[in-house]
């Protein structure tokens, strides 16, 4: 299996500590978002993704892009370990907060869209990083509060073991961080991302971890 991946990409981090829950062995193929103009614009990535995105998963000949979609592949091809719960309700309460983060924080905090608002509309770049802490803000509480009242809730978001829900949010809360996000409204939050990180495929996952860190 191959990963093209960037050590700060959130999308690519989901998919890193997913492979690492299942025990897979993986290659890394670096690539960088922003030397060279960004390498993921260039011909030579998109022939393998046209979307010009990050993650891609290579695998007996055939890619696979969007992380939950590699997620939900290495569920399917490698069951062990499962990231997804038996029932069909807890299995689409996973799928829902992870797709909280995915779809409704990541979109439009990531870095094509905070690149648009300096480079093409002249956002400053106090504006810029507004803009970015008010849609994490508003994703977190809203997770936080699923996860606080839910009783399905455990050690992890969804019981006792990790999910496809704690791939997503763990990264998230890193780019929270990275922002310097106040994480004190979150307290949930916080304390799985404390027993994520307490486990080694998280900590292996991990952007200063990465060969290409910076």
């Amino acid at each position: 299996m191959k990963l093209y991946d960037y050590f700060r990409s959130s999308a690519a981090y989901r998919v890193r500590i997913a492979l690492n829950l299942k025990g897979l062995e993986y290659e890394a193929v670096p690539v960088h978002l922003v030397k060279d103009g960004g390498q993921h614009l260039q011909s030579a990535y998109r022939a393998i993704n046209p979307s010009a995105l990050l993650p891609s998963l290579q695998d007996d000949g055939a890619t696979v892009t969007q992380s939950l979609s590699i997620i939900e592949y290495l569920e399917e091809t490698h069951p062990f370990m499962p990231l997804l719960p038996h029932g069909a309700l807890d299995r689409a309460r996973v799928r829902a907060l992870a797709q909280m983060v995915a779809c409704d924080i990541h979109p439009i905090t990531n870095l094509r869209v905070l690149k648009y608002l300096t480079g093409t509309l002249g956002v400053s770049e106090d504006a810029k990083t507004a803009w970015y802490r008010h849609w994490v803000r508003e994703g977190l509480a809203a997770i936080e509060t699923q996860l606080a009242h839910a009783p399905e809730t455990g050690r992890f978001c969804h019981g006792d073991t990790p999910t496809m829900a704690d791939c997503c949010l763990v990264p998230q809360v890193f780019n929270a961080l990275r922002f310097s996000v106040d994480m004190a409204a979150y307290p949930t939050v916080e304390r799985i991302g404390a027993a994520c990180s307490e486990l080694p495929a998280f900590a292996a996952a991990h952007p200063s971890q990465q060969n290409d860190a910076e």
